[in-house]
């Protein structure tokens, strides 16, 4: 029953990363991903290793549906951006028992400015399905990471101060 719990919370963010993408059109979804940035360390912390990948692509699939000519794109890298979140944590060794947000941050700044950079590269140079622009370049660099820092810091936040009991009883 512990697990079963443990697996509708990190659906349940996933599901909310979905809901957060709707209004938003391309590129633009991939510069203010601090829903994402958020509820995937959340999904490592509450599922421990692939939490955050589980959380990433049951958002990409949902995702995936907006989108229907970009799908296998929206799930690679739902994929590649889960994967990425728990392997820094991973790296950096953070653990839900003993959170440090400075290592949760830094997982997820470094984490969300690696996603921007390949998910941009990969659509404007490799495959040319949008037109180079460097303004949307910096706009997805500067905010990517900044979503990211914010992300990780008010995942912190939210772990300690609400989640982590929560998590504990289930």
């Amino acid at each position: 029953m512990v697990k079963s719990k443990r697996l509708a919370l990190a659906t349940l963010f996933g599901v909310l990363i979905f809901v957060s993408k709707i209004p938003l059109v391309t590129p633009l979804d991939k510069a203010v991903i601090v829903v994402q940035a958020l509820l995937l360390p959340l999904g490592y912390l509450v599922m421990g290793r692939l939490g955050a990948t589980y959380v990433s692509v049951v958002g990409g699939l949902l995702s995936a549906i907006l989108r229907p000519a970009l799908s296998p794109f929206t799930l690679l890298f739902a994929l590649i951006y889960g994967l990425l979140t728990d392997g820094f944590c991973i790296l950096f060794k953070v653990r839900s028992s003993q959170l440090s947000t400075l290592r949760l941050t830094v997982s997820m700044g470094i984490s969300t400015t690696l996603i921007g950079l390949i998910s941009y590269y990969t659509t404007v140079y490799v495959f040319t399905l949008l037109p180079r622009n460097p303004v949307v370049e910096l706009v997805i660099l500067v905010s990517g990471t900044l979503c990211g820092l914010v992300g990780g810091y008010v995942a912190a936040k939210i772990w300690r101060k609400y989640l982590s009991n929560v998590v504990a009883r289930i």
